[in-house]
């Protein structure tokens, strides 16, 4: 008997602030569309918000996008750092609030939940991140984050005083 590959629903965070972040931001999303064994289903609106690390930078555009993915999660993972790479995102050690090209995370993969190097599901800064929770609520507000809650409460708790739509059209 032959089953059949079955498809997850899965959430990705974008986010830039270097070399027009907006249209890094929309081009990645585009490129997510052409991931192997997955399908693009759902982009949120764009959102700038001034960075969470070293205030020393440029704001940063933010969004969500919704798939529905066939892959397992460290391939999905490793296709998303792919698309970083071709769009010019240079990976550094001690990086990790600094400025960049494009981010792409993945915030929630079906409903699991679990830990290996390199990946959290779901992702771990979910919940007090609002540049994340509003995009995804723009798509997806009743969404169940695994173990955290329905994203539409999630982001009813935060402050989107710091948020400001940089693109109001999106699709579900």
């Amino acid at each position: 008997m032959v089953t059949k590959p079955h498809w997850v629903p899965a959430y990705i965070g974008l986010g830039s602030n270097l070399e027009n972040p907006a249209q890094q931001v929309r081009a990645a999303i585009d490129s997510l569309a052409g991931l192997p064994r997955t399908r693009l289903v759902a982009r949120s609106a764009l959102y700038a918000n001034p960075p969470m690390g070293p205030q020393d930078q440029p704001d940063y555009v933010n969004a969500a996008a919704g798939l529905l993915t066939q892959l397992a999660p460290l391939a999905l993972l490793a296709e998303l750092q792919g698309l970083e790479q071709r769009q010019g995102r240079v990976r550094k050690d001690g990086d990790r609030w600094g400025p960049r090209v494009i981010d792409l995370d993945l915030l929630v993969y079906g409903t699991v939940r679990e830990s290996v190097p390199g990946l959290d599901l779901p992702h771990s800064g979910i919940m007090e991140r609002n540049f994340v929770l509003f995009p995804l609520r723009d798509i997806a507000p009743q969404l169940n984050v695994p173990g955290q809650g329905i994203v539409a409460a999630l982001a009813a708790k935060l402050d989107d005083a710091d948020l400001r739509r940089v693109d109001k059209t999106y699709n579900k």
